[in-house]
Order: structure tokens, then sequence, then C-alpha cells
């Protein structure tokens, strides 16, 4: 069962800007004016309801989103099996990694799953190995990225959007810049604009400081990262729950290889979809595609999947895991001295 479609009188202008938000926030000097203006508000109503949202706990942050890839990071998915008495100290030693930003419970043998990422100069495969080591883990599998076909979570904040609605996906594999070379600038870039951004008239004020930029050097700058596939947007990210999305689904798909590009890339376009990923099988794992997708209830983040299994995939063997509990979940911050001193003190190095 799918939800009514909206039509444009049922979206009001405040769920417009929630969801508008969450897209992309240009960077020019007045950026919630120019985004007022497109749904109907002023700037002075547009930043009250920002405000309004981030008091309530429902915005967690304003800031710009990385590939991690391009920067030179190297990330992946984890999935390990604990045993179920030692899972939650498990858990909370693997939480202790700087590189970890996510890590979940899930209703599986593969029991914990997480996402690191490490620094150029790291060796991503050693960290893991430490961490299966140091957390008492039976299994740990790297699941890494071998081709992103979408990626960017946007909640649709009206409840009114149908379950298959599609659209083009933002951000892809072709847009990744495996060779760029890293510059100062963009360190410093990074460093300022992955902090959380002021609910203000001009939010990027202090990193144009920070930086000795003016606003137009800044977005020059911003689109030269853009267009390298480093930088991907500066947007709102939600806290699902206080959002209203309390259910997450994973659900992980047996595509044949020979099918992976096609399936993948139809798979990418549902708009409930926000990160659909093909990964590396093992024995005990024959799941080529992972499809995220969230819910305000298990029945819709379950009907989603649905809707993909009825016009993608049917009768391919899939399987729906979902959170039982969250551990720890931030967006990665990149050049932390956290990290290396983690590096030091477990693995004898710097990286």
């Amino acid at each position: 069962m799918t939800a009514p479609a909206p039509t444009p009188a049922q979206v009001t202008p405040r769920e417009q800007l929630l969801n508008r938000i969450q897209r992309d926030i240009p960077i020019v000097q007045r950026p919630y004016r120019v985004i007022a203006e497109e749904v109907g508000l002023t700037e002075a109503e547009a930043l009250g309801i920002l405000r309004e949202v981030k008091a309530e706990g429902v915005l967690r942050q304003v800031s710009a989103i990385f590939d991690t890839r391009t920067l030179g990071y190297k990330s992946s998915l984890v999935a390990a099996v604990y045993d179920e008495d030692h899972l939650d100290a498990g858990a909370e030693i693997v939480n202790g990694h700087p590189g970890v930003s996510h890590n979940y419970k899930r209703n599986h043998a593969f029991n914990l799953w997480y996402t690191i990422a490490v620094p150029p100069e790291s060796d991503l495969e050693a960290h893991v190995q430490k961490l299966h080591e140091l957390s008492g883990a039976r299994v740990t599998r790297l699941m890494p990225t071998l081709h992103l076909f979408k990626i960017g979570v946007e909640f649709d904040m009206s409840g009114k959007e149908d379950w298959n609605a599609k659209a083009a996906p933002q951000y892809t594999n072709a847009d990744r810049n495996i060779g760029y070379g890293v510059t100062d600038l963009d360190r410093a870039f990074v460093l300022e604009f992955q902090k959380d951004l002021s609910v203000t008239e001009e939010p990027y004020a202090d990193a144009c400081a920070a930086l000795g930029l003016s606003i137009d050097e800044v977005a020059v700058h911003a689109q030269k990262m853009k267009e390298a596939g480093a930088l991907r947007r500066v947007s709102a990210v939600f806290r699902h729950q206080k959002a209203g999305f309390t259910f997450n689904a994973m659900g992980v798909w047996a595509v044949p290889q020979e099918q992976v590009a096609e399936t993948g890339r139809r798979m990418a376009e549902f708009k409930a979809v926000s990160h659909c990923y093909l990964r590396p099988t093992y024995p005990e794992w024959p799941y080529t595609i992972f499809t995220m997708v969230h819910g305000r209830s298990k029945e819709e983040a379950f009907g989603k999947i649905a809707a993909i299994e009825r016009e993608v995939a049917p009768g391919l063997d899939h399987a729906i895991l979902y959170s039982t509990k969250e551990y720890k979940k931030i967006r990665l911050e990149f050049y932390k001295p956290e990290f290396y001193q983690w590096a030091k003190d477990n693995l004898g190095t710097e990286s």
C-alpha cells in the first residue's frame, strides 16, 4: 500500500522548506533568503522555522558533505558477528575508534554493522583487524563500496510522497574523482565547512573570516571541489528519530553480477532509497546490492522495500535487516588529531 500522491496545495511552505534544505544550501551571502523565496516564505519566517526545529532536536546540523574517497580517505562498511552477551561491550570498543561514524545492532547473524574511514596514509584493513581483536568479534567482514549507485539522505517531511516515487540520484559513482590532489586550501575548507553552520542570516561569515576569503571566493572554490567530486553539497541533516523516521530497513539483494549495473541503477531511482551500493559477497553472504530506506514505522519501511521488489526484483532472493539498537551515529570529521592518537596507542603508528 502506498501513501496518496500529494498535490501542491497539500504540501505547506514549512514542509517545502524542510525538504528543500536537505537538497542543498547555496553558498551565497544570505542563502536562507534565497531558499525562503523559493518556498513562499520570508527570510525571517524561514529562519524562525529552522531555529525551532533545531531547538527541538530535529535539525541536527547544517554543514558540508564531503566524499571520503575523493579526499583520499579509505572507508568501508563492516559486518561482524558477536556472541549476544558480548555485543554491547564489543560495540563500545568499536565506538572508541574516531573513524567509526555509524554503529548499529541489526537483526541478523551478522549482528553488528559499522562504518569506518581512515586517512590516505593509513591501512584500513589493519584498523579493522585491530578492532576485530580488541572487541572480541567472532567474524568480521569488510564490505567496501564496489560501486556507488546513490547516496543522499532526504526525508519527505510532508509524509505525502508515494513510496515508489522516483528521481534521478543526486550523487553517484560518476561524481567521484579518485585521483584528486587535495590542496592546503581544500583542507582548510574542509575543517571550516564540516562544522555546524549557524542558522543566521549570514551562516558562512565565520568560515569566510577563517579562510580569509570573500563569500564569492569561497563559492568559487566550493564549485571547484564540487566539480572534482570532493564536495557533494552543503545541506541540513535531520535526526531520523526526532524527525519521525523511527525505523530503517536495509534491503540486501542477491543480484547476479551480470545484472547488477542495471538493477542498481533502477533501485537508486527510488526516492525512498537513501543509499544504494554494490558490495562484495562471501560464502555466508550472497547479497550484492544494498538499499537503505527509512520510515515512520516498520510497515512503511518494509513497504518501500516491497515496492522495490515488485517493480525491479520480483522473486529475487533478498533479506531485510533493520537496526534494533543504535550505538553510534555522528558525522565523520576529517583531519582530526584523535584519529592519529588512536592509531599510535593501538597500532604503534600514527596512521
